[in-house]
């Protein structure tokens, strides 16, 4: 009784080997992905998690915004942290100097918008051990002095919240981390040799105006490279976002557990990530070099009231603590020259930081334990390498297997002695090569059918249940190219099936790793370094493939086989005898089944044998048999039975871990960046493409092995498939956990009048519903339109009059609601000078305003303003001032502001002067109180703008 071979290409061995590795895979991808590591028993000298938590439950018990009073508590409660470390250490300022920042104002323009902000920055130096310069007053020294030549590390957060969130994870974390940080360097063990900058920056949730005002102070030109610590869901893990070159990225392999993909730094690069952090001011307008290390999931959650310390965990808290410790601890003992000025390359813009020049970078975790980083320059030239030797290599083995007679692709006849042969022997080269590309292409149009059929029906199910459309596509994927797969292969079974699968694979990964190629060296994308790596296993399993046809009998050889069992004996053949011998050959239309027997013709042969014998020619009887053809897999060429059964196993391992390991990360941390931005807007036809997209591309390395599987593991799956079809075209799409829909408040208030308008923002067809379960909107006409907002232009805008808004407490009500004529006051004088005029405008409770002007103006000027030269941004956009946004550190100041527009095109002004109000934690927004009260349990409320009230009036110059 023969053993049997577990590694055999065979239904048994196949189905569990292939199906054992994938779920393996899968299982450990999903757990990489989903749990957060657990934080450690002992901490390193000077990190105290449990007071970290405690920092954490302080600064989030309430709403803190820039334009809140609570902000104000955080920000002295920080200061006292700050002092209280430094205290129980003994350290002055000599070591470490605090820089309360108080004076920092900047104005910056962003397209037709200029802001003028007064900073609240906080700011930590902890002076380096290898920095010889003294630390001097930040009022001693103007802002073009104290640039250290080895360069100091900024660690960044931000400390406000916004005002519809308690911001545990934006940036609550990140700011605790600070705080550990300054605890843990200031260890005599632990003292950096490069300056430390701890900056806890205000105003970030805003248009980044902290880190702007940051620019502002000479401190700024301390570091030369950052690390920004962010937030942009609750909980979860911490992921690397994106670096700006390979140089400094290295620094963060030394993470207890690294974890991200550079593909999330093309999606900020080429502008598919809208959201913006302080990274694009420390790069972009500083010159600084470094990372952004941020949360990223759920998104449903993200400037929330989920945002909080029940939604999160220590665990999170020493996901980023652990990473930051590692990171800013390799860039502030680094000792190298690679982020100093470099001689002869000096930045000619000298108000930015020349902090030298990187290279573009490629990085990836492995199963969040490696983390492996390269410069892409080195992918594309292993690229071009790859696509240059893989092709070269098989040639050559083609032209070996060519030499040997051993190479039965596309071989359709084999000849024992020339092609002039009356019956030569069919070796059924060609059979199964246009399989895979036939079963491949109806595979994946199912999947893109189902994609379609979702979007049409129930388009948001991918919000709460993004792993149902992934099972969906997977399962569908999978179990059509089964079933195709097996009913060619029993039709016209061949040996070739999985050699010419690979041929397809290779063509296809070939011109995949081509494309991103050129995307990686004119575009620099570093996204595609997945396909190397793709390219590469298929490479490697279709060489074994190669490499397994010298395994075979000769062509020449196996003709020789059939031919000497039909030469003719010394005993004369009848002509039956004649016409069955021709049957012992393969010929063309008799293709084997599984029913053939693989005797056949052998009956007549062993009678031939015997005419021989009896004849007396024994010898020549074993020169007639030199071959011992194994038999083969039921149905396929018979010459394939010398075949190694073991190898088909070699290329599974070669193809399925790493590109499975490789896709599906980078498959995982899409779907955690997209699946809930339909409730911003974003398209969800775009979300389901990249799913069938990516699954074709996880499930096609399965394809040269389908047709050996039995039909148990199939059959399951396609239940799997029509089961969440079902699921998928009729579930609710929203839940009351992590999956509540976002809508977006506002209330904005005719101040001259009294008028009161509330707008909800979602998506259409839900945010009626939503509407129609608040009291203050029953009875009243609800106009639903386009929203003004251009990146929400997918969602739908309702407003109703609403509750009215209480944000200036002492202004008494009146029933003619002229009280809120006192929330602003303004006044604007017209000088004798053509087009000028001088602004003054002031509201109550408040330290936020706008001027929007009805035409673009030529320049504006703010009192105690400071144009920001230091970033080379002015005041004023190329096209001029449609909109000025005016923030103040303390309440209810006034602001002055110059205007001059041209008067050859308009010689009037015209426009509206409106205050923000922020404050949702006293009960002064009567409107937002009850939408969280009477809201959906599936649905939940975030803020649209800067100020969750708007209060205006117009003006006319």
């Amino acid at each position: 009784m023969a053993r049997l071979n577990p590694f055999s290409f065979t239904p048994g061995p196949v189905t569990i080997l292939t199906s054992a590795v994938y779920i393996a895979l899968f299982a450990a991808l999903l757990t990489v992905h989903l749990r957060v590591p657990n934080h450690p028993e002992s901490t390193p000298n000077g990190v105290n998690l449990t007071q970290a938590w405690g920092d954490l439950e302080h600064i989030t018990r309430h709403f803190h915004p820039y334009n809140s009073h609570a902000n104000d508590g955080v920000r002295d409660y920080l200061l006292t942290r700050v002092q209280d470390i430094l205290t129980s250490k003994n350290l002055g300022p000599d070591k470490v100097e605090i820089i309360d920042d108080n004076v920092s104002n900047t104005t910056f323009s962003s397209g037709t918008t200029t802001v003028y902000f007064e900073g609240t920055n906080i700011i930590v130096a902890i002076r380096g051990s290898d920095d010889d310069e003294p630390f001097r007053s930040s009022s001693s020294f103007p802002s073009a002095q104290r640039r250290s030549d080895n360069g100091g590390v900024l660690v960044n957060a931000h400390y406000d919240s916004v005002s519809s969130g308690y911001g545990a994870t934006d940036d609550g974390v990140g700011v605790v981390t600070i705080l550990q940080l300054l605890s843990y360097f200031t260890e005599s063990q632990n003292w950096p040799r490069r300056t430390v900058v701890l900056l806890l920056n205000n105003g970030e949730e805003d248009f980044l105006n902290g880190a702007q005002a940051f620019i502002q102070h000479p401190v700024s030109r301390v570091p030369h490279t950052f690390l920004n610590l962010e937030g942009a869901g609750a909980g979860g893990r911490a992921t690397l976002f994106r670096s700006t070159d390979t140089e400094v990225t290295r620094f963060y392999r030394a993470s207890r557990h690294p974890f991200g993909t550079v593909v999330s730094g093309d999606g900020f690069k080429k502008g598919l990530i809208r959201s913006e952090t302080d990274y694009k001011i420390f790069h972009g307008e500083l010159g600084l070099r470094g990372l952004d290390v941020a949360f990223f999931e759920p998104r449903a959650r993200y400037h929330t009231i989920e945002d909080s310390t029940r939604e999160t965990s220590l665990d999170s808290v020493w996901s980023m603590l652990s990473a930051a410790i590692a990171t800013t601890s390799g860039l502030a003992s680094d000792t190298s020259a690679n982020f100093n000025p470099e001689a002869g390359h000096e930045d000619p813009d000298t108000d930015r930081v020349d902090a030298g020049h990187g290279t573009d970078a490629v990085w990836f975790d492995m199963f969040g334990q490696v983390f492996v980083v390269f410069q892409l320059h080195t992918m594309f030239a292993l690229c071009v390498t790859l696509l240059v030797v893989a092709p070269l290599f098989l040639i050559g083995l083609t032209v070996g297997l060519s030499k040997a007679d051993k190479n039965y692709l596309f071989a359709r006849k084999a000849y024992v002695f020339s092609a002039d042969d009356d019956q030569p022997i069919h070796l059924y080269g060609w059979r199964g090569f246009f399989r895979f590309p036939i079963v491949f292409a109806i595979a994946t149009a199912v999947v893109v059918a189902l994609a379609y059929l979702v979007v049409r029906v129930n388009p948001l199910i991918v919000y709460s249940s993004p792993y149902a459309v992934w099972s969906m596509m997977l399962a569908a994927w999978f179990s059509v190219a089964w079933f195709f797969s097996r009913v060619t292969s029993a039709m016209r079974p061949s040996a070739l099936h999985r050699m010419y699968a690979l041929i397809w694979l290779f063509i296809g990964s070939f011109a995949l790793l081509a494309f991103l190629t050129v995307l990686a060296n004119n575009y620099q994308v570093a996204g595609g370094y997945f396909a190397l790596f793709y390219f590469g296993g298929v490479f490697c399993a279709l060489a074994l493939s190669y490499l397994e046809l010298f395994f075979a009998p000769s062509k020449t050889a196996y003709a020789r086989y059939f031919e000497q069992e039909d030469e003719p004996t010394s005993r004369p053949l009848t002509g039956s005898t004649s016409a069955a011998r021709s049957d012992d050959r393969p010929i063309a239309d008799d293709d084997a089944t599984e029913t053939t027997s693989l005797l056949r013709g052998d009956r007549r042969s062993f009678a031939r044998a015997r005419e021989s014998t009896e004849d007396g020619d024994d010898e020549r009887v074993q020169e007639h048999r030199p071959l011992d053809l194994k038999q083969p897999y039921p149905g396929e060429q018979q010459w394939s039975g010398k075949l190694p059964g073991w190898i088909w196993s070699l290329q599974l391992l070669l193809l399925a871990p790493i590109i499975v390991i490789l896709v599906g990360q980078i498959a995982l941390l899409l779907t955690s960046a997209l699946h809930q931005t339909p409730a911003d807007g974003n398209s969800t036809l775009f979300i389901y493409l990249a799913f069938a997209i990516l699954t074709t591309l996880l499930v096609a390395p399965t394809g040269p092995f389908l047709h050996r599987f039995t039909y148990h593991v199939p059959a399951f799956v396609f239940l799997v498939c029509v089961a969440t079809v079902i699921y998928n075209l009729v579930a609710f799409p929203f839940s009351s956990r992590e999956h509540r829909l976002k809508v977006y408040f506002v209330q904005q208030v005719d101040l001259a009048t009294g008028i009161n308008r509330v707008s909800l923002t979602g998506i259409d067809g839900y945010v009626q519903r939503i509407v129609a379960e608040l009291p203050s909107a029953q009875g009243e006409q609800i106009n639903c339109t386009t929203p003004e907002i251009a990146t929400r232009k997918e969602l739908r805008t309702c407003t109703w009059p609403g509750l009215p808004a209480n944000v200036v407490p002492h202004v008494a009500p009146f029933k003619n609601n002229t009280s809120t004529d006192h929330w602003l006051d303004y006044s604007v004088v017209r000088s004798n000078a053509t087009g000028h005029a001088s602004f003054q405008v002031a509201g109550r409770n408040t330290r936020a305003c706008r001027i929007v002007f009805d035409s673009p103006v030529a320049n504006v000027q703010v009192a105690g303003g400071v144009s920001d030269s230091n970033s080379g941004s002015n005041a004023v956009g190329e096209t001029g001032i449609r909109e000025l946004r005016l923030w103040h550190r303390e309440w209810s100041e006034p602001w002055n502001v110059s205007v001059t527009w041209n008067t050859k095109e308009d010689s009037k002004l015209s426009g509206r002067i409106l205050c923000l109000w922020s404050d949702a934690n006293s009960g002064e927004i009567p409107a937002f109180d009850e939408l969280q009260h009477y809201l959906p349990v599936w649905a939940i409320p975030s803020k649209i703008s800067d100020g969750l009230v708007e209060g205006y009036k117009h003006f006319h110059v």
